[in-house]
């Protein structure tokens, strides 16, 4: 019988998109049964287009800069930006997948991939804004399955 692994991804920045992403890529490469529930913020990430992640160094004391910055200077108009454009430079000299890749890979590993229909609701999604293969749920459909799994995370 397989190991099974539940995911909460509720982040929906650049920065947090990487490890529900990364863990549940992983978790079904070692033959583990995978379902990710995507509520709030990290419903976002179920999108067609996400193109436009952000990451804010704000509130985030442990992003490595190239010089300490206190919080105060993080809050400037285009530290955001200039900190995104940063994070995916690394990532592209780095050869780390890109989001829209570890995404796929899950899909072709059969990772589920639940959109949580309350938050849908709560933000006016509509189904066609999000990308093909996922299914639509609430929290009872996640507990279906997290019940059940050896392993259980909220990210």
């Amino acid at each position: 019988m397989a190991k099974k692994l539940a995911l909460i991804a509720s982040k929906g920045t650049l920065d947090w998109a990487y490890p529900p992403f990364i863990l549940a890529s992983t978790a079904a490469a070692l033959d583990y049964e995978v379902s990710i529930f995507f509520t709030f913020y990290g419903l976002t990430l179920l999108k067609k287009d996400i193109s436009d992640l952000k990451v804010s160094p704000l509130g985030n004391p442990a992003m490595p800069m190239p010089v300490p910055m206190p919080n105060l200077v993080q809050m400037l108009p285009g530290l955001e930006s200039m900190a995104t454009m940063m994070m995916k430079q690394k990532i592209a000299d780095k050869g780390v997948a890109s989001i829209q890749e570890l995404r796929e890979i899950c899909l072709e590993s059969g990772v589920k991939l639940i959109a949580c229909q309350m938050t849908m609701d709560l933000f006016d999604f509509k189904r066609e804004e999000f990308i093909d293969g996922i299914e639509i749920g609430g929290a009872a459909t996640f507990f279906e399955f997290a019940g059940e799994s050896d392993v259980n995370l909220f990210i």
